[in-house]
This record gives C-alpha cells, sequence and structure tokens, in this order.
C-alpha cells in the first residue's frame, strides 16, 4: 500500500470477530518472471532483438495473490519455493513487499525456481518457460498430490482454484466444505474433450470464470453469453470474460444476468490481466456488490494492469484506481452513461488522490536498498 494512499478495507464493516483471519487462499506455481517490453515485432530467427524496457517479479500464482493483496485482502499463498537466488528474490518480494502470508509456502533444498520470459510487442506477448515440479511438503499433501497442495488450507472466505481436466485437488472440497467460496478459471484443454465433466472440481465452486473461447468449447454453444447460461447450470455464478468486449455473467440463484464493456486502453502487456480480473471480482463478490458492479470493478482492474509491463508488476492498488478515477472525470468529452456505470468508486475511494498517470515501483533483481 503507498505511503500517500489511505489503507482501503474493501471489506470494511463486513468483518466480525468469529471471521477467518484469512480472506482468500490460494495455491500454485510461482514463477520468476522475465519481461522485456519495448519489442517492435516478435524476435527473427538467427537475430538478436533488443527491448527498450525489462522489469522482473515474481509471476505464476504471485499473479494473482499480488493482485488481491493491493485490492486489500488477506492473502495466504501456498507454494513451493527454490532455495535458488530467484527463490529468496520471490519469497521477499511477495512476503515483505506485498504483505502476503507465506506461512503455508515452504523452500525446496536443490530445487531452482521455474523462470519464464515473456516478450510483449503489438499488444500481445510471447513467453518461454523452464521448470522442474517441486516435491510436495510432506505435512501439506497427500499421496500423488501435485505439489504445493495443503491437505487442510486454513478457514478463508474465499479460495482459488485453476481447474484442470481430470484432475481433483482435494483441497478444493476441503475449502468449500469450511465455507469457502471457492472461484476457478481454468486453462486450454490440451486433450481437446473439452468435457465438463473432467472438471471434477467444479462442483465445489461457487464461481467459474473462463474466457469466451473456453467457455464455447466446454458448453459446445457458439456465443458466449449462451456458453455463460449453460455454465450456470453447473455453477451458481458464471463469468465469461469477452476480451476487447468486457464480460458477461449468469447469477443461477436469482437469475440475474450482466453485462459490462471493456474499457478502451492501450495495451502494453496482457501478462497477467486474467488474474487480475479475477481479484477485482473476488474483491467485489466478498464486498456483497451487484453483480454488474462487480463486472465493472474487474474489468477497470484489469485494463489498468494492461498498461504497465509485467503480471504482478502491473497488478493496480487502490492508489491506482483512485488516481484514475479522479482523472477520468476531468477529462472532455466523456460519456455521461459510461462515467455512472463507475460512481459506485466515489463512496470507496478518498476524495484527494496522487496525479495521473502514476509511476509503480519496478523491482528488479540486482538492487539492494
Amino acid at each position: 500500500m503507498s505511503a500517500d494512499m489511505p489503507d482501503i478495507d474493501p471489506l470494511d464493516g463486513l468483518r466480525a470477530p468469529q471471521d477467518p483471519d484469512c480472506d482468500v487462499f490460494l495455491t500454485g506455481t510461482v514463477f520468476l518472471d522475465i519481461i522485456f517490453t519495448g519489442l517492435d515485432s516478435a524476435p527473427v530467427r538467427g537475430t538478436e532483438s533488443w527491448a527498450r524496457g525489462m522489469g522482473s517479479s515474481p509471476g505464476g500464482v504471485a499473479n494473482m495473490a499480488t493482485a488481491l493483496a493491493r485490492l486489500g485482502l488477506h492473502t495466504s499463498l501456498a507454494a513451493a519455493f527454490g532455495d535458488d537466488h530467484y527463490g529468496e528474490y520471490c519469497w521477499d518480494a511477495l512476503e515483505q513487499g506485498e504483505g502476503i502470508d507465506l506461512s503455508l509456502s515452504h523452500t525446496v533444498r536443490g530445487w531452482h525456481s521455474p523462470v519464464t520470459v515473456s516478450m510483449a510487442y503489438e499488444g500481445e506477448r510471447t513467453m518461454v518457460s523452464h521448470g522442474h515440479e517441486a516435491p510436495p511438503p510432506p505435512a501439506f499433501a497427500p499421496p500423488g498430490a501435485p505439489a504445493a497442495s495443503p491437505r487442510c488450507p486454513p478457514r478463508s472466505r474465499a479460495a482459488i482454484a485453476s481447474l484442470a481436466p481430470g484432475r481433483s485437488e482435494p483441497w478444493v472440497a476441503t475449502a468449500a466444505r469450511r465455507g469457502a467460496l471457492v472461484f476457478a478459471d481454468v486453462g486450454w484443454d490440451e486433450t481437446g474433450r473439452w468435457d465438463l465433466d473432467g472438471l471434477t472440481d467444479l462442483e465445489h465452486c461457487q464461481a467459474f470464470l473462463p474466457n469466451a473461447e473456453e467457455a464455447m468449447r466446454y458448453t459446445r454453444t457458439d456465443c458466449p453469453r449462451a456458453a455463460a447460461h449453460a455454465l450456470a447450470e453447473r455453477v451458481p455464478l458464471a463469468v465469461v470474460t469477452l476480451g476487447a468486449e468486457g464480460a458477461y455473467a449468469v447469477d443461477a440463484a436469482t437469475g440475474t444476468t450482466a453485462e459490462v464493456p471493456a474499457i478502451a486502453v492501450e495495451a502494453l502487456d496482457p501478462t497477467g490481466a486474467g488474474d487480475v480480473f479475477v481479484a477485482g471480482f473476488v474483491t467485489g463478490t466478498l464486498a456483497n456488490w451487484p453483480l454488474a458492479d462487480r463486472l465493472a470493478f474487474a474489468g477497470l482492474t484489469a485494463a489498468l494492469s494492461v498498461q504497465e509491463f509485467g503480471g504482478s508488476l502491473s497488478a493496480p492498488g487502490w492508489a491506482e484506481i483512485a488516481g484514475w478515477w479522479q482523472r477520468i472525470r476531468t477529462l472532455t468529452g466523456q460519456d455521461p452513461a459510461a462515467l455512472q456505470r463507475y460512481a459506485f468508486l466515489q463512496d470507496l475511494l478518498p476524495a484527494a488522490a496522487r496525479p495521473w498517470p502514476l509511476r509503480r515501483a519496478v523491482p528488479t533483481i540486482g538492487f539492494r536498498p
């Protein structure tokens, strides 16, 4: 949290003594991300390309954890860290820099940190990754479980899972049974089956947030909105991201639907934008906001993130959100209806904010205080 930005707790007034200390729990693989920006085109075979910008930061599941923490949610991450300099850097950046609880994380001796090199150009990205699966800590994971899959996650308001076909992670059912709202995304199905029944942990989820292509393939539909309605028959809340068109959601319990257009921005690097969207939506859900406000906030945080490079580096905090809201209302020619869509921010944000645009911290390996 910025020193010149008052702390904002999105759950202020909702917390009670009996509530869990943890707002959101998640687990997964932490990568060291090295990001090159300012490339005019994709690298050409047999040539050397020079980038005009570069940064490094924790990536992978750290993108989501950082986005949640910067929005004021008490975040707990269970992950494996290498005992190399990369692992030490990622641990310090997350624990000391972002205030993320790593008490369920562990360091693996002799295991090197997974690394991703990301090259951003023309609003897209190309990534090259390398890593080996870390052995799970015996205190947390049952035999045969993926790395960093805790047997007993902490009590939390919410948990975030990444679903994969044919794979069930016991902690998801445990988290749901202990009262956590489970939010899930999904990756590309390399098997090509696109079988919803193969996502066995979906039955424990409160919300499912695939992109339009994933949603249509899983539901055998040719329209992302129709896909959202089909998914709402399997999960209480279906949210389908529509890229440049925004997002569409269906609340199965109430029959409520909501659609919010995307904010038009010049994208520098889309890395981590999906993670930031989920973090924004989780924040709004835990704060009991109306469905359309949750979609709008998630889309706003994602739009702010793609204007900076990197995954966790680009995740906006309340200072960025306040700066954007202050500036956007002073620009001439704004659509009053579009501004009204974000008027709910007025009651959340302080009257004064730092000038926009804001320069965010860019942690880079090698710099020491």
